[in-house]
Order: C-alpha cells, then sequence, then structure tokens
C-alpha cells in the first residue's frame, strides 16, 4: 500500500499546494516519487518523531496539510502525547502514516510490530482512523479523505501487489464492505489480513461452510448500521484482525453488540499475547498467532459446531 498512498498523494499534490509529506528517516524506495516532484514539500525530520508530529502540528495551524510517514510503532506510539495535546485537541488537519500495521514488519521484532495501534488511536474522540486493505482501498480511502478537517489516522499495510477479491477499491467513510455472502458464519476483518481472511473463507466454502465476509476499513467513525444489520443475523461472528484482541477490531463489534444489545457471539482472532521471541516472515507469524487462513478455517469450523 506504500507506493499506491505515494503515487495518490502525489496527485493529490499536484492539485493542492497545501499538502506536504514529513518522513521519520524512512521511505527510501517508497516516497522518493513525492520527493523528486515536490522537493520544497517534503521534509526528512529524522529520527525524531515527536518533533515531527509537533513540526506538523504548526504547519496545519499554518494552513497546510502535513502527512508525517513512519513505521505504524514510531508514527503512533512515541509522540502519542503530541499527537493528542496538537491536532487532536486543536482539531488540526494533521495526517498520520503509519506503515505495516500488524506484524508486516515481521524480522525486526516486537519494537516494529504494530499490535496496538487502532486501540489506542480510535479512543481519541475527533480522530479519524481508516484501515484499508489492500492498495485498491488505499487509493480510494486517501481521496476520499485527504482534506476532511481535523486529524486522520491512516494505517496502511506494505503490501502494493495482493487484491482483497470482492473489494475492488470500494470506500465509503463511515461504512463497512461486504466482499462475499453466505448464511452460516459471518467473519468481520480489518487491514491487509483481510485477504487472509478472504482466503479462509474460500477453503470454508469448499466444507460446506458459506460466509459472510465483512470488511471495516473506516474504524472511526464506526460503520454502526452496517455492523449492526448483519451481526443481527447471525448466531456467532468472527473478527479477524492483525492486531491484539484487545482494543482492536473485535473489541469494536463488540461494543456494537452489546450497545445494540444484539444477541451473536464474538470469536476474536488476533494476537493474544505479546510475540517477544519470535522470529521468522509474515506466514510463519500468522501460523504462530492462528492467524493463517488454515488456522482460521480450523477456528470457524470449531464455532460454527457449537
Amino acid at each position: 500500500m506504500r507506493g499506491a498512498f505515494c503515487q495518490t498523494l502525489s496527485e493529490l499534490a499536484g492539485r493542492d499546494a497545501r499538502i506536504l509529506l514529513l518522513t521519520g528517516d524512512l521511505g527510501y524506495m517508497a516516497l522518493e516519487p513525492f520527493a523528486e516532484k515536490f522537493p520544497g514539500r517534503f521534509f526528512n525530520v529524522g529520527v525524531a518523531e515527536q518533533n515531527m508530529v509537533g513540526l506538523a502540528t504548526g504547519l496545519a495551524e499554518a494552513g497546510l496539510i502535513p502527512f508525517v510517514y513512519s513505521i505504524v510503532t514510531f508514527a503512533t506510539l512515541r509522540p502519542y502525547e503530541f499527537i493528542r495535546n496538537g491536532p487532536i485537541q486543536h482539531r488540526w488537519p494533521v495526517r498520520i502514516v503509519g506503515i505495516g500495521g500488524g506484524l508486516e514488519y515481521s524480522h525486526q521484532g516486537v519494537s516494529h510490530q504494530g499490535l496496538e495501534d487502532v486501540g489506542v488511536m480510535r479512543l481519541q474522540p475527533g480522530l479519524t482512523v481508516i484501515a484499508p486493505a489492500d492498495h485498491q482501498q488505499t487509493r480510494a480511502a486517501l481521496q476520499a479523505t485527504w482534506d476532511l478537517p481535523g486529524p486522520i489516522y491512516y494505517r496502511l499495510g506494505k503490501d502494493d501487489k495482493t487484491i482483497v477479491p470482492g473489494l475492488d477499491g470500494r470506500f465509503s467513510l463511515g461504512r463497512a464492505q461486504v466482499i462475499r455472502e453466505g448464511g452460516d458464519l459471518l467473519i468481520i476483518t480489518m487491514g491487509s489480513i483481510a485477504a487472509e481472511a478472504a482466503a479462509a473463507a474460500e477453503a470454508l466454502s469448499a466444507q460446506g461452510v458459506a460466509s459472510t465476509v465483512m470488511v471495516v476499513a473506516s474504524v472511526s467513525p464506526v460503520p454502526v448500521e452496517d455492523l449492526a444489520a448483519l451481526l443481527m443475523q447471525f448466531p456467532v461472528a468472527l473478527t479477524i484482525e492483525a492486531h491484539y484482541t484487545v482494543g482492536g477490531l473485535g473489541s469494536l463489534v463488540s461494543e456494537v453488540i452489546a450497545e445494540r444489545g444484539l444477541s451473536c457471539r464474538v470469536v476474536r482472532c488476533g494476537v493474544k499475547t505479546m510475540p517477544t521471541g519470535l522470529s521468522g516472515d509474515l506466514n510463519y507469524l500468522y501460523r504462530a498467532h492462528g492467524l493463517s487462513r488454515e488456522a482460521l478455517v480450523e477456528t470457524a469450523l470449531r464455532e460454527v459446531g457449537k
């Protein structure tokens, strides 16, 4: 999604001179198209994410639209107080761009794995939170939201090749997208792991279990009506996310069920323990945390059987 983000942002910047891009000493082989086209509007602030958000806050107050770009953990956790006290409390249009949501920076270890970002960001009132499922939806989401008033957090994956079947790049703020329909099981997913969820649904179909699959890219505002309309139709729903099971998509769905008084049971599929000591590629980590398509199929069959 990095390539789609940079390409789309470059196109938007060609139409609006208020757009700036700041990076915390990364984005090599990704941000060059913007930096080369708009050298006066690209700033590498170094490994100083708090200062980067502070600088972006001042630029936004001056009437500009700054995008700050870093790895998920460094974009959200390191400067969290600066995000809270600056663009959120003052409603300034700073755009936080976190790359590698979930386990995508696999070999770099837990310090680089964004497993709590959605939880800490979505609780802030007034912060729009968007987690696209593939590069096509990334482009659509950026085009639809770049000029919104107030701050935005974009949680992006690294993959610019995989396409989630049935999604077709659809995005609408405050809405969710259904990419598959079936009457036996509801699967709700978020972010780039949606491709794994879709593959699990296809495998379940071969075993006689028909699943409805919903992608939630608009995390805040929450697509409450879309979620409630489907949740009331199913006895069990699987939430699938590359995030800790506390605070993320599973918690969001549980909140909707509780507030609407629905009877659907939620099974949260995500990272349940800190992955300290685990190293390997993304597929290895998905298997280790029960998030591979094979593990998701096993979980779904067990829960449907109940």
